[in-house]
């Protein structure tokens, strides 16, 4: 146990954010995400039992966003023809907006399938059991200054 560090946040979980350098990219995955075959060449980190947002309040109380890029946190877009409300993209926002003064001007949507492609880039991808559809986030890593 540490102190000041959130308790939903593994060793494992840990040691990844601390490896990460500026730009390299994590994404939290929502439940239906393929995150083993998108993440054949990354770390998969299974945080099932856990939702995004918690997992995404923890890691910002840790984690720059990156301020180079006009989005460093990315959501997964609905596809055309779904008819799916996506609640949860406020809930992030929220907490974004907590830790970065951009708030949601920091958010940006990736196409479904480019979305994948980009997974498949990123350093790790946290598999959650969250159940909301659409509830993936993608988030690339800033500097830390102090």
């Amino acid at each position: 146990m540490l102190k000041g560090i959130p308790k939903i946040l593994s060793p494992e979980l840990l040691m990844v954010l601390a490896e990460m350098g500026h730009s390299d990219r994590i994404v939290i995955s929502d439940g239906n995400f393929p995150a083993e075959s998108m993440g054949r060449d990354a770390i998969v980190i299974r945080c099932d039992g856990h939702g995004v947002p918690e997992i995404l309040d923890a890691i910002l109380q840790l984690f720059p966003l990156d301020t180079y890029v006009e989005h460093p946190v990315n959501l997964m877009e609905v596809m055309p023809g779904d008819d799916v409300e996506t609640p949860i993209w406020d809930t992030y926002k929220e907490i974004i907006a907590k830790y970065d003064e951009r708030g949601a001007k920091a958010v940006g949507n990736i196409e479904r399938f480019a979305f994948y492609e980009e997974a498949k880039k990123a350093y790790a991808i946290i598999a959650t059991g969250e159940s909301a559809l659409y509830a993936n986030v993608m988030l690339q890593k800033g500097v830390v200054t102090d």
